[in-house]
């Protein structure tokens, strides 16, 4: 047993010091891409496995029909990534191999399908990879129900918390397992000045702070703690604190639930709560999410690879509006406002508006490829 307790604080040591060594460079790092100045931008589309190749190939023209003449120009390029397969990460034994990681940062800004992660075992889900290692420390959901006068975008921080170590824990066999939630300094303070300053810039006057803060206390604590002091320079927003396990019953509660505009939490309650946001909306199928970090980007859809479909052969039927939605906010993002102000309109006429062509999921429903020609179709006549 003594065996154990020893290896297992020489690897939390080893940990410590990454994590140490990972605060002081976000310290240190003040570089970042501006967009408006590149000569061109690489946008990459990573195909993922699952019904990811299915969506991602109308993404794939959706893009090209929207920047058409940003491509014919040289503005932007279109790369294609493959190898984010679950049995390529698994025959690598790398949550993204090498090669595909090289792809990956020759590109400024991702459009990401969706890719399985395993149970168990040691191979990290590749989104917690890809956040990893492009620092994309902010992850932006916006979750929209005019009907019910719901306009909520949730901050989730995307880099720490449970998630960052979270294949790297400790087991002693037959008697006990430990994961790790890390909490930083320098990590919370730029999750709380990017959704404090969009809250500023959008006209937000209710920023919500969620976390169980009454539970964990070291690392909750810290993050409630700073994101206090930061919204300290922002007197014109109202602060509110609540804990994960209330916000989620608010969200249900018709009540109060319009009164929420900005969502500030940790990785894990911000992976929870906003499916359930997205739910509400109408399904995880509908909602798309960005990534952001200070000089790359990753944008996709929420919900995962649906292999489940593909077993029973009907991975055509899948939904595309996700991950259409992740396209709109990363034109947005890399400054085609027009573009994405008119593929936003053209989705919300599709799908609440018109709605002559339904995706269901199933054989009763319209494919993939037929939902996308109606939505270009409603692009061209707006």
């Amino acid at each position: 047993m003594q065996e154990y307790i020893d290896s297992a604080v020489e690897q939390f040591r080893t940990l410590l010091t990454e994590q140490i060594a990972r605060q002081d460079k976000m310290e240190n790092d003040t570089s970042a891409t501006d967009y408006q100045k590149l000569s061109k931008i690489v946008i990459g589309i990573c195909s993922g496995d699952g019904i990811g190749p299915i969506i991602s190939k109308e993404s794939d023209r959706l893009i090209n029909f929207l920047l058409k003449d940003e491509i014919a120009n040289g503005k932007v390029e279109i790369k294609n990534i493959e190898g984010l397969t679950i049995e390529n990460r698994i025959a690598k034994n790398k949550a993204i191999p090498d090669d595909v990681l090289a792809e990956i940062k020759s590109c400024n800004v991702i459009l990401k399908a969706p890719t399985t992660t395993l149970k168990g075992g040691t191979l990290e889900s590749a989104n917690v990879a890809m956040r990893r290692e492009l620092d994309l420390y902010a992850n932006v959901r916006p979750v929209c129900v005019p009907s019910e006068n719901i306009d909520w975008t949730f901050f989730r921080e995307n880099t720490e918390g449970e998630y960052v170590l979270g294949s790297r824990g400790v087991e002693i066999p037959e008697k006990l397992a430990f994961d790790f939630k890390v909490t930083t300094n320098a990590g919370t303070r730029r999750i709380a000045r990017a959704a404090f300053e969009f809250a500023k810039n959008n006209g937000k006057k209710n920023v919500a702070i969620v976390t169980k803060a009454n539970i964990m206390k070291k690392t909750d604590g810290k993050f409630s703690q700073i994101c206090h002091e930061i919204a300290k320079d922002y007197p014109d927003i109202t602060v509110e604190e609540w804990y994960i396990d209330i916000m989620t019953a608010n969200l249900v509660n018709t009540a109060i639930r319009s009164n929420f505009e900005v969502f500030l939490m940790p990785n894990l309650y911000g992976d929870i709560i906003t499916d359930e946001a997205a739910q509400i909306q109408g399904g995880v199928g509908t909602a798309g999410s960005a990534n952001i970090g200070d000089k790359y980007a990753m944008f996709e859809p929420i919900h995962g690879s649906a292999p489940r479909m593909i077993e029973q052969g009907i991975g055509e039927y899948a939904n595309p509006t996700s991950i259409f939605k992740a396209t709109e906010m990363m034109l947005n993002h890399i400054g085609f406002k027009a573009q994405a102000e008119k593929l936003n309109k053209a989705i919300t006429i599709c799908t609440e508006t018109e709605k002559k062509v339904i995706v269901t999921g199933d054989r009763d429903g319209a494919t993939c490829k037929e939902f996308a020609d109606y939505l270009m179709e409603t692009v061209t006549n707006l």
